[in-house]
This record gives structure tokens, C-alpha cells and sequence, in this order.
């Protein structure tokens, strides 16, 4: 059967979601929910409320995008630990340094934990796309004399980095079974949105490629970038550096903005806009089984609100 596609006439729904491991967090305007299929079978599906949105600084236009994608990024690591967590993942036996640091630590363990996987995961990301672009550009700057052309070069390099690394991931069994997820997440979303029932036979008829989609916004993101920093000095490698880490919140707030609108709207601008991103996700998401399904569906229920018109994005 043909899939359906995410130009049709549906409500607009602000429910989102995560693949975890095994599993996926849907996040509702008023209630989280992360559904793990465990070792045994089962499908473990635990609720919780869903982080205050109405601070002003998390719904102004332009200001929010910045604030909600580190909000995203937290809310998504303790649902990922915590999926590992139910699905025996996190069962090994410690090691002699983590005991060490749990005695001297106390409760305050796993915050320090996750805190220094969150920085070490930043830095990260900061010294592939940020640094090592900028770094390798600026060493062919003595046989480039037009800054357009090498912030082309620098920008193709964030881009084959980014696409380099997706393909690698989606290589390795867990991650490819989580994209699996990803895609299950999508198509029970889309389901919900153009008001069919949710059954594992109605949602495998739609689309895994969603407008929305977190991987949307990293595209965009990066192309972003690219056009901004044509603007940014070449002059210094650090001055560079410094000033295109100054404009990133700027630029994912845009980049924000324009997932919000093409989540909103289907027409010629938002089918462009979007189709980076959708193409993108032909290496992030995959066709779920019907397992997948059910766990997707699991979450989805325990989200939406009684009135619709609460999760209208």
C-alpha cells in the first residue's frame, strides 16, 4: 500500500518524540511518556508531566528556538539512560573508578554523570563542526584568495562531516534498530495527525519522513551557517572561531523558526525549506516493524490531550 504523505490536510500537532533505546519518549503539551519494549516482551510505558512551556523565554519567537533544542537535548539524555536502564542495558557490574566516585559523590553522582556526558558531547560536536572545518580551511588560505570560495570548502566539509558520520552510526545494529524507532515515532505521529485511529495497520501506511523532525533542524542549522558565515572575517583563526560561536544561538533560532513554519504550513517555500531535511532522514529513520509500531503507539496514546486543540502545533 502507498504510504501517505505529510502534504495531506491534517491537524498540525505539537507531540513530538525521541527514539530511545528500544524504545520512544512521545512528549505531549501536558504529559511525557516513554514506552521500552523490555527483554521479556512486554511493553513498559512510564508517564510523566511534561516541562512548564509557558515561560516567556521558551515561547517569544526567535528567542525560544535556542532555549527549547537544550531543553530537547536534556529531557532526551535522561530518556535514553532511563530506556537503557529498563532494558537490562545498564546492568554490568561498576567499575572501581565509578564506585570511587559514587562514595566521594553521594547523591549528587549522577547529576555530576550526566552533567559531564552533556559537556564532553558538546565539546565534541563544537570541535567537528565549529573547529575542524574552520581549522583545515584556514590552512589552504594561502592558495584561496576568494573568502566565498572557502567558505564553500567550509561549509561542504560541516556537511560531508555530518553525512560521513550519520552513514557510519546507522551501520552499527543498535543504532540502525533506534532509527527503526525513529521512523515508527514519525509514521504514529503523522497517523494521529490526519485523525485515523492508531493500529498498527493504519500506522504503517504513512510516511517516516516528518517535517519536524530534529534532524530537519540540524540540516537547516548547517546550511544556515554556511550562508551567515560567508559574512564572518577570515582574518584570524580564533577571532573566526569566537564569532561563530556567537552567532550559533542566533542561527538555531532561525533555524528553529523555520521548522515551526514548515511544520505549520504545506506549500512551495515550505516543501524547499523542508526538503534537506526530508531527504536527510532517508539515513535517520527506517521502516519499523510492526513491534516497533506497537511501542510507538503505546506512547502516543498516554500523550494526547483530551482537547486537541491543546496539541495544535
Amino acid at each position: 500500500m502507498e504510504q501517505k504523505k505529510a502534504n495531506q490536510d491534517c491537524l498540525k500537532t505539537s507531540i513530538g518524540g525521541q527514539a530511545v533505546l528500544e524504545g520512544i519518549m512521545m512528549r505531549g503539551p501536558k504529559k511525557t511518556a516513554l514506552s521500552v519494549r523490555l527483554p521479556d516482551g512486554s511493553i513498559k510505558t512510564e508517564v510523566n508531566n511534561t516541562p512548564d512551556m509557558k515561560k516567556w523565554y521558551k515561547k517569544t519567537p526567535f528567542v525560544r528556538g535556542i532555549f527549547n533544542f537544550f531543553d530537547s537535548l536534556k529531557q532526551g539524555y535522561v530518556y535514553l539512560m532511563r530506556s537503557a536502564e529498563l532494558g537490562g542495558e545498564l546492568e554490568e557490574e561498576e567499575s572501581a573508578f565509578e564506585k570511587k566516585m559514587k562514595e566521594k559523590l553521594g547523591e549528587k553522582y549522577e547529576t555530576v554523570f550526566e552533567t559531564s556526558i552533556f559537556v564532553l558531547a558538546m565539546c565534541i560536536a563544537v570541535g567537528l563542526f565549529l573547529f575542524l572545518p574552520t581549522y583545515l580551511v584556514k590552512l589552504l588560505q594561502p592558495l584561496i584568495k576568494s573568502s566565498l570560495l572557502m567558505t564553500v570548502i567550509e561549509g561542504g566539509m560541516k556537511l560531508a562531516i555530518f553525512f560521513v558520520y550519520l552513514l557510519a552510526v546507522s551501520q552499527m545494529k543498535d543504532i540502525r534498530r533506534t532509527f527503526m524507532y525513529h521512523g515508527a515515532e514519525h509514521k504514529t505521529i503523522f497517523c494521529y495527525e490526519h485523525g485515523e485511529e492508531l493500529t498498527v495497520e493504519n500506522v504503517r501506511k504513512y510516511s517516516r519522513f516528518h517535517p519536524r523532525c530534529g534532524t530537519s533542524f540540524l540540516v537547516i542549522t548547517l546550511i544556515l551557517s554556511i550562508l551567515v558565515l560567508y559574512f564572518v572575517s577570515w582574518g584570524s583563526l580564533w577571532e573566526r572561531m569566537l564569532l561563530k560561536l556567537l552567532l550559533l544561538p542566533l542561527i538555531m533560532s532561525v533555524a528553529y523558526e523555520c521548522i515551526k513554519f514548515a511544520g505549520r504550513h504545506d506549500n512551495l517555500i515550505t516543501r524547499i525549506l523542508s526538503a534537506p531535511g526530508l531527504w536527510t532522514q532517508r539515513l535517520t529513520t527506517k521502516e519499523p516493524d510492526d513491534e516497533m509500531i506497537q511501542v510507538a503507539i503505546a506512547a502516543m496514546k498516554e500523550v494526547i490531550p483530551e482537547n486537541a486543540k491543546d496539541a495544535q502545533w
